[in-house]
């Protein structure tokens, strides 16, 4: 039994049950260490939104907590990933660091830099899957190429080895770690939540980050929606979704999991596990994505629609579209339930971001700008991925003559108002702003808009 500790480096797996490289580190019968960075400085990190700094805030509240009971300490350091680790690395006499993986490019390059400098310096370096069911150069087409259309890869996905099953939660560890002299922050000091002014209340009203509130939610869902989710998660305002995708940006449930609790429920509820794993399949596909593709937050994955004429933006239009106040009420609705608690339902996600991109003629990297500031589940693939996957710019993308019609689609998924009342104040007292584009037109210009890059590759 070695007394020099076990340094396990969390990120985007804020959780103590299906932690592998948790589970490695308890399994070397050494002191464990725990020790988060918040890596704002590193070579194409991109800062966290606001949204997601209050929810990483709570969730890492309830890590450190959870962590304690099993006797391990959490380091909390703020800075560049590379000087922190191995800084920690020194002041704790670590034999051996080890961490769950990440997909994103500049994430790899940092993870890359760490294990050279560790490796160099006689340091044990260990990495594990533990966010994705399956390793985005795992899943290729005959060719060995990435996919593009997701039918096919979640095909694909599908035929390959299943998923493993998740790991138990590591035994207590009784061998403390002695962290005298070692720097470490509070807390409060990473400076994650609002405070001048305080926005966040409706995030407080609406979610409990943390790894224990995340299985309730996995456990409500499939003793409540799970049944009819295939045909009730289209409708916004109504407990028709599983609202686990906070839970999973941060890892405070694994898609392990989520996979096999759903596979268990298959023979009561085979529909809404069919559309619920599809959900799964659909953020790997995210992730493929940009394990291939690093810059689809700032780049076109099609290049031919680089030749898109976007018009010069009009900041009116932008603000009506960012504070709801465009005059269509399903977007509005969207948009001021995604303000007050940092989540907006799938289907008026699609709304929004077609009445951005089509109607409005926006940039759909404004719009994703916007969500990743807003959203408390927006990460680094499904957050570009889907934007560009409605402004018809990226794979297997809703062609750009696909514009999703706001008054429609209110009529079918919102018949009765409820989602509106439920969001729009001004709906109740009749105060209703007027449209401020005509729709008809807008799709028109759209459509010309579009035949410019319609042909490009």
């Amino acid at each position: 039994m070695s007394s020099a500790p076990v340094v396990v480096w969390f990120r985007d797996d804020l959780r103590i049950a299906d932690n592998p490289a948790l589970c490695a580190a308890a399994d070397q019968r050494a002191p464990v260490i725990a020790l988060y960075v918040l890596d704002e400085e590193s070579s194409g990190i991109r800062p966290l939104g606001g949204a997601a700094k209050w929810w990483l805030h709570h969730s890492l509240s309830a890590l450190q907590a959870d962590l304690a009971d099993h006797g391990i300490p959490l380091v909390l350091r703020h800075g560049a990933a590379l000087a922190e680790v191995v800084d920690i690395v020194g002041q704790v006499g670590a034999r051996a660091v080890v961490w769950n993986r990440r997909y994103g490019g500049p994430e790899r390059s940092v993870d890359t830099e760490v294990k050279a400098s560790l490796s160099a310096a006689g340091i044990e370096v260990e990495s594990f899957a533990a966010s994705l069911l399956f390793e985005p150069w795992m899943i290729r087409t005959r060719n060995g190429d990435p996919y593009s259309v997701f039918a096919p890869f979640w095909k694909a996905c599908n035929a390959a080895p299943p998923p493993r099953l998740p790991l138990s939660v590591p035994e207590r560890i009784n061998r403390s770690a002695d962290l005298t002299g070692v720097t470490r922050l509070e807390m409060d000091e990473l400076a994650l939540l609002p405070k001048h002014p305080d926005w966040a209340s409706g995030l407080r009203a609406a979610w409990r980050p943390g790894e224990a509130s995340a299985q309730r939610a996995l456990a409500d869902f499939f003793d409540g929606s799970l049944r009819t989710y295939a045909s009730d998660r289209e409708i916004p305002g109504t407990p028709g979704t599983s609202r686990l995708s906070p839970h999973l940006r941060w890892g405070e449930i694994s898609p392990f999991q989520a996979w096999h609790a759903a596979k268990v429920m298959r023979q009561e509820a085979s529909e809404g596990v069919r559309a619920f794993l599809s959900e799964l399949g659909w953020r790997e596909f995210a992730w493929h994505t940009l394990f291939h593709s690093p810059d689809l937050a700032t780049a076109n994955w099609r290049p031919g629609f680089d030749a898109f004429p976007w018009p010069a933006i009009r900041p009116d239009l932008l603000t009506a579209w960012q504070e709801g106040r465009t005059g269509f009420r399903l977007v509005d609705a969207g948009m001021r339930e995604l303000w007050r608690t940092g989540w907006m339902h799938n289907r008026v996600r699609m709304v929004t971001a077609s009445f951005l991109t089509k109607n409005l003629l926006v940039d759909w990297r404004e719009g994703e700008r916007w969500f990743w500031d807003t959203l408390v589940d927006a990460d680094s693939a499904s957050n570009p991925f889907n934007w560009q996957w409605v402004a018809g710019s990226g794979p297997d993308s809703s062609p750009y003559f696909r514009v999703f019609n706001p008054e429609l689609q209110a009529a079918k998924f919102d018949p009765a108002d409820r989602y509106t009342r439920a969001n729009i104040e001004e709906w109740r007292t009749g105060e209703y702003p007027d449209p401020i584009v005509d729709l008809r037109e807008t799709r028109a210009n759209a459509l010309d808009a579009y035949e410019i890059v319609r042909n490009r590759p």
